[in-house]
């Protein structure tokens, strides 16, 4: 597909030569799809995101996402509103995980401020987690570390790495009970 041919088209046949470029991965026809949407797609990003730099993220994510999904486009509506459709998508699911991870940050906020040991004794509780961490089985290390420290869901964890939600769930169970071991001796009395 040349851009003058595009060009020379009515609406509805540019459109259509459009689509059909970008089935066939013709980088002109990408090329144009973005110049053509990506202001729009960026503002909305940006109203919804709030901040410039996780609209930038969003608006480039919706693009790889329609750019890999173009051939679920059916027509039912404008190629436009698809993509914005796509990017409310990427948006809502960036909102989701900065929310579990804003989540968890004000909760490991609130355990620091009701249970923390003396200043002298953080460091070493730091590097004894960390290596507790470490030393988890692959499996273990990673459930935990996607659902505690990124805040995965079991379900999401169990599409992500091909298992079971109750697999994640096991797994986590016996991540927690591996570092309460490796971490009781920094446990203080009154919180056990």
């Amino acid at each position: 597909m040349t851009l003058p041919l595009a060009a020379a088209l009515s609406p509805d046949h540019a459109t259509d030569a459009l689509v059909s470029g970008l089935r066939a991965r013709d980088a002109a026809a990408e090329r144009a799809f973005y110049e053509r949407h990506v202001d729009r797609v960026f503002r909305l990003c940006l109203r919804m995101m709030g901040r410039e730099d996780l609209a930038q993220e969003c608006t480039q994510d919706a693009f790889v996402r329609a750019f890999e999904r173009i051939d679920a486009f059916r027509g039912d509506a404008a190629i436009g509103t698809w993509l914005h459709a796509i990017a409310v998508s990427v948006v809502l699911n960036r909102l989701r995980r900065e929310k579990r991870a804003d989540a968890r940050h004000a909760e490991l906020e609130l355990v620091d401020q009701q249970h923390t040991t003396p200043n002298t004794a953080e460091p070493d509780l730091k590097d004894r987690m960390r290596a507790a961490i470490n030393a988890l089985p692959p499996g273990y290390r990673t459930v935990f570390v996607m659902h505690d420290i990124e805040g995965f869901t079991h379900e999401e964890i169990g599409l992500a790495l091909g298992v079971a939600a109750g697999t994640s769930k096991t797994q986590l169970f016996h991540a927690r009970r591996k570092l309460r071991h490796a971490l009781a001796p920094f446990v203080r009395p009154e919180v056990a």
